[in-house]
């Protein structure tokens, strides 16, 4: 399994959110660099990184910082936050962006997302979050018409190679993760299935990892302390 530490921006800072709720915000460091020098150090190969202005507001408000972390770091980086246009797909790929994540965009535009797949391939993810079994867009502050079968399955039929699930009731809450979730998850759908939300101890590690799940994302738990990332990568399995 892929362990895919995160950092969350908002005015080039790394932050975090508790459940989605931007009143509820942490600065955990003002150099999201150092920060992915310190993913790396520790033996991480993949990098997941929210632009949360972006998923707010749209745009790339953070375009400098996310394009500074691939220019100086081997990591694979994947950028998700208000990406709701061809142009802005192209701006972060021609960055040195390695994949992309639209959310609201896949559930709001299908025409843009299967041109993005449909051009992009593997380098386009979708991400699903997830609140009281529908999928949340507009940076989780609206909620869609969509069950999330109903958009796994339109996803998947799409050409969608891999999906982010957050489960925002665990998100930030460091309660652990929704393991039911994932393992259905995985058992009903022939997609890349990676678990976000609540990934808070090196037992949640260890039991999506005993699940073959394609990735996880650990960020709160980083900050904190409570998972030590060279530690869960060594639990996680080889990350190449």
């Amino acid at each position: 399994m892929y362990l895919f530490p995160a950092i969350d921006l908002i005015g080039g800072k790394a932050v975090r959110l508790l459940r989605g709720d931007y009143a509820q915000m942490t600065v955990y460091n003002d150099d999201p660099l150092a920060v992915a020098k310190d993913f790396e150090a520790q033996g991480a190969k993949f990098i997941h990184m929210v632009d949360l202005e972006g998923a707010k507001n749209g745009g790339t408000p953070n375009l400098a910082t996310v394009r500074k972390v691939a220019e100086n770091t081997g990591l694979f980086v994947e950028i998700g936050g208000g990406i709701r246009s061809m142009d802005t797909v192209k701006t972060y790929l021609d960055a040195g962006i390695d994949r992309v994540i639209l959310g609201t965009a896949a559930v709001e535009d299908e025409a843009f997302l299967k041109e993005a797949v449909e051009t992009y391939g593997e380098r386009i993810a979708v991400g699903a979050d997830i609140r009281d079994g529908y999928v949340s867009i507009k940076g989780w502050l609206e909620q869609s018409s969509f069950t999330l079968d109903a958009f796994c399955e339109k996803m998947q039929g799409l050409g969608v190679k891999t999906l982010i699930c957050t489960d925002i009731s665990r998100d930030g809450a460091m309660k652990g993760t929704n393991r039911a979730l994932y393992a259905e998850l995985k058992d009903k759908y022939d997609m890349n299935i990676t678990a976000s939300g609540g990934v808070s101890s090196m037992e949640d590690v260890e039991a999506l990892a005993a699940m073959d799940l394609y990735g996880a994302i650990i960020g709160k738990a980083y900050y904190t302390g409570d998972i030590i990332l060279s530690e869960a990568i060594a639990a996680a399995g080889p990350q190449e």
